[in-house]
């Protein structure tokens, strides 16, 4: 009867902390949900600018952060019904996204030198076919009044391009200003800004990243144990 009585208490107990994990486990699909649709409306924007440039990379978060949210909600019901069979098929789950997140960290930190220099590739065939009508010369001109910043690494780059001369989008004044005069305009390339952004920025991301990689691993232990107390509680009942 103790016996019975602790595994019950410890099927309890794992259920309730089950329940936290999957409630902040579904918040992180929010969130990453969330982030795609930035990239997607915001980021877009300056990802298209880049020779590597994957239109993929949004929907890829879309389509994970969805699946987060779907699957989280569903785990709370497999937690209160207590089926085994759904907690490992959840674990397995959790595994899957603990191994989709620790590559994706991994290869973010390791890829940066090939992020950069797709960027800076993108910049120059942008500006060596500038046509401000087109939707990377929209970008273009978008980033430079959002960044302050004008060019590829300066605003002399604009005098190889087909417009032959720095655009207003460079200009500090956000009306007009004098695109000859070096004094009105964003000294800085974008490319620089851009970069030590990443610099400043991408290990913080990617640490942050694998360490969120790990969490899933939380739930995964959580799930196979409160599975495995279940089984036993039958087993205990039988006997």
């Amino acid at each position: 009867m103790g016996q019975r009585l602790q595994t019950v208490a410890a099927m309890a107990c794992m259920k309730s902390l089950l329940m936290l994990f999957n409630f902040v486990f579904w918040m992180t699909g929010v969130v990453v949900l969330g982030i795609g649709i930035w990239m997607q409306v915001e980021l877009y924007k300056y990802m298209e600018l880049s020779a590597d440039f994957s239109s993929t990379a949004p929907y890829v978060l879309l389509g994970t952060g969805a699946l987060i949210v779907l699957v989280g909600s569903l785990a709370c019901c497999c937690t209160v019904k207590g089926q085994p069979a759904l907690l490992y098929s959840y674990g397995a789950f959790l595994f899957l996204v603990f191994v989709l997140e620790l590559s994706a960290g991994v290869s973010t930190y390791a890829y940066r030198g090939k992020l950069q220099a797709g960027f800076d590739r993108g910049l120059n065939q942008t500006i060596a076919a500038y046509d401000p009508a087109t939707a990377k010369g929209m970008d273009f001109n978008f980033m430079q009044k959002t960044l302050h910043c004008c060019g590829n690494h300066a605003y002399t780059d604009w005098r190889s391009s087909p417009l032959g001369k720095v655009p207003p989008s460079c200009c500090q004044n956000d009306t007009s200003c004098d695109t000859s005069n070096p004094q009105e305009i964003y000294s800085r390339g974008c490319y620089d800004v851009v970069v030590d952004f990443l610099n400043g920025n991408i290990g913080l991301v990617a640490g942050s990243a694998l360490g969120f990689a790990f969490f899933p691993l939380l739930g995964l232990a959580l799930s196979c144990c409160l599975a495995k107390n279940i089984n036993k509680a039958k087993y205990e009942q039988m006997a």
